[in-house]
């Protein structure tokens, strides 16, 4: 029976098995796909598809710069134990390397070979080799004339749990001095853009209703109350400017010097930020709470 890209493609779902196995099993059981999967489980190569559907909220964020040029990978695992692993860690290393050299998108990088595989799939068989379920989430790419790279809560050389790149361009010796510093200040306040022109417009304006919504009420609760004029012509747009202050990073007082902000930081010594990309481990992930008492009751069968 000829075995066609799409029942490969089928039971590498289905399995979690890497692309040449998946051919491989189907191969060798002339196309049954229910025997293709007990021939996976056999060679312990369907393993990862019992993980698939477990939560990994925990790893490591991978990061490398060189020449212009940084990358911030994040590989999730279930457990901070894994993230620990040097097994694992030695995987976030190379597939951080690989990111370096080739990758321009997330599909991109999977598709890359690495060791003679895809990363997908050296991340497939590190699942059934580790245990536990895997991901390769997110990958962001950084260049500018200088790019400094800082990693905070540092598991090994390269990676830890906050990941952060900063693109500043000036003196070479400069930028990287006091880019270190920007990182680092990033790393701890988590700004949402570089700039106000790069805030969410809808961000902005949900934040603008809230603080007007605000404004009214308090106003209208005032033993005196100001006239409305005030409220939109003074109140409101002073609110607005330290929501923006606070969420923008060039807005944001530096936290090496609060006397200035980070944008005249840099224009004090002498540069410009041009970008940035800060990356925490799992951010974004609903993490599922274990209701242990449940768990309990359903094994006594109450």
């Amino acid at each position: 029976m000829a075995i066609t890209a799409q029942m490969v493609k089928e039971l590498r779902e289905s399995t979690g098995a890497g692309m040449m196995d998946a051919k491989k099993a189907l191969t060798e059981v002339n196309g049954d796909m229910e025997a293709a999967v007990d021939w996976l489980r056999t060679k312990g190569l369907a393993k990862a598809a019992k993980k698939a559907d477990r939560v990994a909220a925990e790893g490591l964020i991978g990061v490398a710069v060189k020449d212009g040029r940084g990358v911030a990978i994040e590989i999730n695992s279930e457990t901070d134990f894994v993230a620990k692993n040097a097994d694992f860690q030695e995987m976030v290393r190379e597939i951080t390397n690989v990111a370096l050299q080739t990758g321009e998108t997330l599909e991109v990088l999977k598709a890359t070979h690495l060791n003679g595989k895809p990363v997908d799939d050296v991340l497939t068989d590190a699942i059934a080799r580790i245990g536990e379920n895997m991901t390769l989430r997110r990958m962001h790419v950084l260049e500018g004339d200088t790019v400094v790279s800082y990693v905070h809560s540092a598991a090994a050389e390269g990676m830890g749990k906050i990941g952060v790149l900063v693109a500043v361009n000036g003196p070479k010796d400069k930028a990287e001095t006091i880019g270190k510093q920007f990182a680092m200040h990033i790393a701890a306040t988590s700004p949402l853009a570089l700039g106000e022109g790069d805030l969410d417009p809808a961000l902005v304006e949900k934040e603008r209703t809230i603080q007007t919504q605000k404004a009214l009420e308090e106003n209208a609760a005032a033993a005196k109350p100001k006239p409305d004029q005030v409220i939109h012509n003074n109140i409101i747009p002073g609110r607005m400017k330290k929501f923006i202050a606070e969420n923008t990073l060039l807005g944001q007082q530096f936290v090496i010097n609060p006397d200035v902000t980070v944008e005249q930081a840099a224009k004090d010594a002498g540069v410009e930020i041009t970008g940035y990309a800060r990356v925490a481990v799992g951010e974004g992930i609903e993490k599922k709470e274990e209701d242990f008492a449940a768990e309990v009751a359903k094994t006594r069968g109450a």
